[in-house]
């Protein structure tokens, strides 16, 4: 007798089974990690089940896609006032790759044209440094000078981790209110590894996929930049706010010996009283405690007994009597001098004081 064998049933199936665990982020799976896979047939022969069969491992290497976003939170001008030191511009640098990396960082400043904000770019700021918050104020968006290093790059930031990056400038002494200053922040992608080292400029593989870990520029186009260059930027501006004083020192005749406060005429004897008027334009930026002085002119004495008053208000450019006790009078310089009260675009103050014509 001849015994057949018969193949009655093959029934197969497909285990698929990751045999290393790596982190997902927003942008994927983190780059050089190897993707094992391993497959498994099962069957049966008459009805018996019969050993599994495992296929060969097949493995490969995440590559890594670069990407990042540069913003300007807050999406305002940075008010500043001429000659001010340290004036702060905001941006925040997010790392949307699959991998850790170092971010260099240049800041240009255009020559004209329409700034971040509106308005003309007309002046460049100066000394302009980079500064990151530490401790406690870390992930603030408030620059705090107690806990902040300054910095020329962005060292080791993780894969979804992000930034906050302090623009640090000073303002030219002789901006006028209005003046703008652009400025323009660049992150450029940078290969991570070894802290407190800025990494090698990343570059993008060409060709066909490698077995190792191939890197993928996949950024969008900046303020200035191109799409998928491994770099990105942001714009933000620096607007003068200044004060628009202007100093405007009358006098008018008060009495004299012979006419009394009638008709009186300015001869030696004659009290005579100076009002200096500051005025602050439209659109002024307040002028903060403006300081008054002015020498009695040698032909005069000074009446200490009227004395000094401060904040005085005018009308139509006279000097109204309203102004209260303060001041001092130095006699070995003949000066007087004053603190007005803050001044207000579009207000006036006055200081006015008395003398005696010799």
């Amino acid at each position: 007798m001849t015994n057949k064998v018969k193949l009655l049933a093959v029934s197969s199936f497909i285990a698929v089974a990751a045999l290393s665990a790596v982190p997902a982020y927003a942008a994927g799976t983190t780059a050089g990690s190897s993707i094992n896979n391993t497959a498994t047939v099962g069957y049966s022969v008459g009805g018996v089940a019969q050993t599994a069969v495992s296929s060969n491992t097949a493995t490969f290497v995440v590559d890594r896609k670069i990407s990042m976003t540069l913003t300007e939170p807050g999406n305002a001008t940075t008010s500043v006032a001429p000659g001010s030191s340290n004036q702060v511009t905001t941006f925040l640098l997010t790392n949307t790759s699959n991998a850790a990396l170092d971010f260099g960082l240049a800041l240009a400043q255009p020559a004209g044209g329409t700034a971040a904000h509106g308005g003309t770019d007309n002046f460049d700021v100066t000394a302009p440094t980079y500064w990151i918050n530490t401790g406690p104020s870390v992930g603030s968006a408030t620059y705090d000078p107690a806990n902040s290093v300054q910095v020329t790059y962005i060292d080791e930031l993780a894969a979804d981790a992000t930034k906050y990056i302090f623009v640090l400038a000073n303002v030219p002494g002789a901006r006028v209110n209005g003046d703008v200053a652009g400025v323009t922040l660049t992150a450029q992608a940078r290969d991570s590894g070894t802290a407190g080292t800025q990494g090698a400029v990343s570059g993008e593989t060409a060709g066909a996929n490698t077995a190792g870990m191939d890197t993928v520029f996949a950024d969008a186009a900046g303020a200035t930049d191109a799409v998928r260059d491994g770099q990105i930027s942001a714009r933000d501006d620096y607007t003068v706010s200044a004060a628009l004083l202007t100093v405007n020192k009358t006098s008018k005749i008060i009495s004299d010996p012979l006419n009394g406060t009638t008709n009186p005429k300015m001869i030696p004897g004659a009290t005579v009283e100076y009002c200096i008027q500051v005025a602050n334009g439209a659109g002024g930026a307040t002028a903060t405690a403006p300081t008054i002085t002015d020498i009695v002119p040698a032909q005069t004495t000074y009446d200490a007994t009227f004395g000094i008053k401060l904040n005085g208000t005018v009308t139509a450019g006279v000097c109204n009597a309203d102004g209260t006790t303060g001041g001092s009078y130095n006699a070995g310089t003949t000066t007087v001098s004053g603190t007005l009260n803050n001044i207000a675009g579009g207000s006036t103050s006055a200081l006015y004081f008395r003398v005696t014509i010799n």
